[in-house]
């Protein structure tokens, strides 16, 4: 059978015929300086620039390593069943991952979502195409004030009802008859007054499927397994942070009989609340290529890079007179060696508003994150080498706003 793979490789030893293929079909693949080559973002007049600010959605996530992206490429020539692959790369996941399930899913948003409404509808199909009307089901999803972010709207697009509380007395108040599940925000942990564990707790005393939202919350790689030993009955995570899968893929992962639950309100069936979170093969399949490299990878080495590297920017932007900086990691959530530069505007006068725009609309574009006077920036997401050219345009834009 003639694959679309085989197909390009032996039109790649014809000569080039615009007017016959198009310079779109036959540059599909092309690598850069070769005669084929085209800059689609320069053509489309999108600029690129460095991440020195992290993996935001906004910023588009993070780079995939190649291994990823010809995963995703591998996934192009062929067709399989849907079900078929999330079966497969479910077991798989699970087996690195020591949990008894997983499924790859639209993002970490959507993994809320789906899981939520498993846990709300079991396997009865009828209660699957019913949701988000809960009539008749148990509709209300525990969570901690601290834990109530924009996030917590995946939960809400399920049609259950978020009860918040602060206290230990309050949960135990708030939990009834129609308390389908306890949610937690991982990343908010220090800030609530219920640690994980207690949360844990309470849920096995009441016999309730707790939750955890762990999106941005590797490294470390253990927190992968963290959580279901711990004890949570689903736990999501974004899949185009940390992981370097692809940007639109998470995973969710726990209990087999609740993830095959949220699996019917997922992709390919039609009447339900997941509908449009579709995950193709491509993703699915580079999704499973990601998680394996990064349970592999040296991730001492990688570490020591990141360290050597916000050292460098931290000491050039330091040499500037009037400019303090930090160097710390976050307890959690990007987890990673990052930089905080600050200054009085007295000394250095530019807001770090100011500062931002002049990296961004520099050259090479820079983006950095901050507040009104300071740099925020980390170089995990970075190409090596790049952080000299940050560290040369940081204290650029300082020195110019000193002197």
């Amino acid at each position: 059978m003639i694959t679309r793979r085989r197909l390009l490789k032996s039109l790649s030893g014809l000569p080039v015929v615009g007017g016959l293929f198009g310079t779109g079909f036959i540059s599909a693949g092309s690598s850069p300086g070769s005669a084929l080559y085209r800059d689609y973002f320069k053509e489309l007049g999108v600029r690129t620039f460095i991440n020195a600010a992290g993996t935001y959605t906004s910023m588009t996530g993070c780079l995939m390593p190649e291994e990823v992206t010809d995963a995703i490429k591998y996934a192009t020539g062929d067709y399989v069943n849907l079900d078929d692959l999330q079966d497969k790369v479910g077991e798989r996941i699970a087996e690195l991952l020591h949990c008894e399930y997983a499924t790859v899913t639209a993002g970490c948003f959507s993994a809320i979502t789906l899981g939520t409404a498993g846990v709300l509808s079991g396997m009865d199909n009828k209660k699957v195409v019913q949701i988000p009307d809960l009539t008749g089901m148990k509709n209300e999803v525990i969570l901690q004030k601290s834990h109530e972010i924009g996030y917590a709207h995946a939960i809400r697009n399920t049609g259950a009802k978020l009860v918040i509380v602060e206290t230990r007395a309050e949960l135990d108040k708030a939990i009834n008859k129609n308390t389908a599940m306890l949610w937690f925000l991982n990343y908010a942990n220090p800030q609530g007054e219920i640690k994980y564990q207690e949360w844990v707790e309470v849920g096995k005393k009441h016999g309730i499927p707790t939750f955890i939202d762990c999106a941005a919350d590797v490294p470390p790689k253990e927190n992968l397994w963290k959580f279901t030993e711990m004890g949570f009955d689903l736990v999501a995570f974004s899949g185009g942070k940390g992981l370097r899968g692809p940007q639109s893929a998470g995973l969710l992962l726990g209990k087999k009989e609740l993830i095959k639950a949220a699996r019917l309100h997922a992709p390919p069936r039609g009447n339900t609340v997941g509908r449009g979170m579709k995950v193709n093969k491509e993703e699915i399949l580079g999704m499973l290529v990601a998680l394996e490299l990064f349970l592999n990878k040296d991730h001492q080495a990688e570490w020591k890079m990141w360290e050597s590297q916000i050292q460098m920017i931290n000491d050039a932007a330091a040499s500037v007179e009037g400019v303090t900086t930090e160097i710390h990691v976050p307890e959690i959530a990007n987890h990673v060696p990052s930089l905080k530069i600050s200054w009085d505007e007295k000394d250095v006068k530019i807001s770090g508003g100011d500062a931002r725009t002049k990296l961004r609309e520099g050259h090479p574009s820079i983006q950095v994150m901050g507040g009104d006077d300071n740099l925020a920036i980390t170089t995990w997401m970075m190409q090596p080498g790049q952080e000299r050219i940050v560290a040369r345009r940081v204290k650029e834009v300082l020195q110019e706003a000193a002197s």
